[in-house]
């Protein structure tokens, strides 16, 4: 399942999970719109792991637990701690990004 934040709240959704990961985007983003419905099919194949979408721009402290400098960004955390994060619009690369995160 995948959660949307309404609050500027990542730090707490990561330090409650094991497993995060993150897109962050933002409703302008063409490349955005076109990886949700991938990050979502990800996300129910790995239900173990705690999908969550950031509007980049709404929520500036959830900004901050990565490098944020393009969209979309992806993001992976294990045990409250960033592990790794890409820039992209390839859905091959995000699996890869995931299968990292999830297969420890």
């Amino acid at each position: 399942m995948v959660k949307e934040l309404e609050q500027d709240n990542l730090n707490e959704v990561v330090a409650n999970n094991n497993t995060v990961v993150v897109q962050f985007s933002a409703t302008w983003c063409g490349n955005c719109r076109i990886m949700k419905p991938k990050f979502k099919k990800l996300a129910t194949e790995n239900e173990d792991t705690s999908f969550v979408i950031v509007d980049a721009e709404k929520f500036p402290e959830s900004r901050k637990l990565a490098t944020v400098d393009n969209l979309p960004t992806f993001a992976t955390f294990k045990d409250g701690e960033f592990v790794n994060q890409v820039q992209t619009n390839k859905f091959d690369v995000l699996k890869d990004l995931v299968n990292e995160v999830t297969s420890n």
